[in-house]
């Protein structure tokens, strides 16, 4: 597949995942306003404006229709008509054959398994888009949170680099997981 589908249901948790669209930057925004001290210590984006929100919002529906990022929207309800609980990605950024998943989510969304659940679901949607070989999952030494559901997805340790800290919690020290296409 050229893309992944635009909306994936997961009903074992409750929750859907869909892309982005022009008139989520209130939803988004509050999410990211009701969580930033949670979210502060690992994610750059944590105190950002409406306005940031809205220019990120213009961004992933770029990037979804050249096919470099794959954002989405971590939505409660079986229905997908609930708060937003985080947001999930697909990264196109490190090569032609990988691709890299990314998760983030509000204070009140953590400990349900929704970021172990949305994260595993979108490494089996990369391996189906064409071309990818290698997923990525790329945290913070510090960030332990993130690194357990790499650690339960069975992604591996491939390495470490030194990057400059972008947020406040952060070390400088990236930690790579991957894991291959099966087979």
């Amino acid at each position: 597949m050229e893309a992944p589908p635009a909306r994936i249901d997961l009903p074992s948790i409750g929750v859907v995942l869909r892309r982005h669209r022009a008139d989520d930057v209130d939803a988004l925004h509050a999410a990211i306003e009701s969580s930033r001290d949670h979210l502060r210590p690992f994610i750059p984006f944590a105190d950002q404006s409406r306005q940031e929100t809205a220019a990120f919002i213009e961004r992933a529906v770029a990037t979804w229709e050249d096919r470099s990022d794959f954002r989405y929207l971590i939505i409660d309800g079986a229905e997908g008509d609930g708060d937003v609980l985080g947001g999930c990605d697909i990264h196109r950024r490190s090569g032609p054959d990988v691709a890299e998943v990314g998760y983030w989510l509000r204070s009140t969304a953590t400990g349900r398994g929704i970021a172990s659940v949305a994260a595993g679901v979108l490494t089996d949607v990369a391996f189906g888009i064409d071309g990818v070989e290698r997923v990525e999952i790329h945290c913070d030494v510090a960030n332990t949170r993130s690194a357990e559901i790499a650690r339960r997805l069975g992604y591996a340790l491939d390495r470490v680099d030194a990057v400059p800290v972008t947020a406040p919690g952060e070390e400088g020290r990236l930690m790579i997981w991957v894991l291959h296409r099966p087979g």
